[in-house]
């Protein structure tokens, strides 16, 4: 009898999407467009970026430094030199924004380099923008560097320590490392869509009355709203997973071990979400606070999931926010499966907690849901 009122809520649940599928199609597009924008913004090396070069040493060593920028500007192309040789025009240059550093040789640079003396070459950057001045202190230390290396020891020396780098999986770009946070994204606006906001709108349309009318209990309307929801949002959020696959180049299937876990992690994943609004949107009565709601739950739970940036980063008390964030484990389990084809006992931990998180909503949704007008 339970089961075929909870069918019963299932059946008209679904029904609402077959007559309105714009908000679906938006619900996919929206995440891959996300994947597109982001992968495109963030990913890659830094190129191109305005440095001023004012040597005033007309040395050897003054010009074996033009040089080496010279070479790091055709080569990996961070920065693109302008030649000038005012340095006080080369230093308001950075301070107006006309180039994001400047790097000055002074007179007596060759005479140090060759005396042993501490030569020094000057940097000037715009560290406002730290991810540029980051860029451009490496490459222009690195050119610089180089320059250690025309001295050649009579006797090699066997007391330096050498670090040899060993990749234990594939070449990961940037672009690709977002699909799992575009899949978490898509499952979040497919449990906005669905589930709780179909009661909500019911509300607010004043046609709740026809289901609160009939014997279903609050569990039969809960638990068929949040399992209708999760058809309809598995569909979208595997859609969106093989399309943005395609997209970056990422081999859909690659192997039934991975496949399997990417759905469980996925199924686990949308179960919690779609509990969790319920939950918090039970007793809402108006679509346009879940609109709302939608956008800011979005960036709460979205950013410090790891899906754009890794969560060691945070500060300390964002990290420990990302301990009870549902989209944290869903982030991290994916990640594991899609990257490093890991078995599904090594993600256990992240599925015990999106299935214990997943209880817990749903229970209290049922527990603090109103079954009145």
């Amino acid at each position: 009898m339970i089961l075929t009122r909870t069918l019963a809520i299932i059946e008209r649940d679904m029904r609402k999407f077959r007559r309105n599928p714009v908000i679906m199609v938006m619900s996919v597009v929206m995440p891959l467009a996300y994947l597109v924008i982001l992968g495109n913004s963030f990913q890659g090396k830094l190129k191109d970026l305005p440095v001023a070069l004012v040597n005033q040493d007309s040395g050897h060593y003054g010009l074996r430094v033009t040089e080496a920028l010279r070479a790091t500007e055709s080569g990996a192309q961070t920065f693109e030199l302008t030649r000038l040789v005012d340095q006080g025009e080369a230093i308001e240059g950075v301070k107006d924004g006309v180039y994001k550093a400047a790097v000055i040789v002074p007179p007596d640079f060759s005479r140090r380099m060759s005396l042993g003396t501490g030569p020094e070459v000057g940097l000037f950057v715009d560290n406002t923008d730290q991810i540029s001045e980051a860029a451009l202190t490496g490459a222009v230390t690195e050119a610089i560097n180089a320059l250690r290396d025309e001295f050649t020891p009579i006797r090699p020396d066997r007391t330096r320590v050498q670090t040899r780098r060993v990749e234990l999986y594939r070449v990961v770009d940037y672009d690709q490392s977002l699909v799992p946070g575009i899949v978490v994204m898509a499952i979040f606006m497919g449990s906005m869509i669905t589930g709780v906001f179909n009661l909500v709108m019911d509300r607010f349309l004043g046609t709740d009355e026809a289901v609160l009318l009939t014997p279903v209990t609050k569990m039969d309307i809960v638990v068929g709203l949040v399992f209708s929801g999760f058809f309809i949002t598995l569909v979208m959020a595997l859609f969106v997973f093989v399309i943005s696959c395609l997209i970056t180049g990422i081999p859909v299937f690659g192997g039934l071990a991975r496949t399997i876990g990417m759905f469980v992690v996925m199924a686990f994943t949308t179960l919690g979400l779609l509990s969790m609004m319920f939950l918090m949107l039970g007793r809402a009565s108006h679509p346009r606070i879940v609109g709302v709601f939608s956008g800011f739950m979005n960036v709460i739970f979205f950013f410090p999931s790891g899906a754009v940036y890794p969560v060691k980063s945070f500060p300390h008390w964002l990290q420990s926010f990302a301990t009870v964030n549902p989209e944290y484990y869903a982030v991290h389990a994916m990640k594991a499966m899609l990257f490093k084809s890991v078995p599904l006992s090594v993600i256990s931990g992240d599925l015990m907690f999106l299935a214990c998180f997943t209880l817990v909503m749903m229970s209290l949704a049922v527990v603090t849901f109103k079954r009145t007008l």
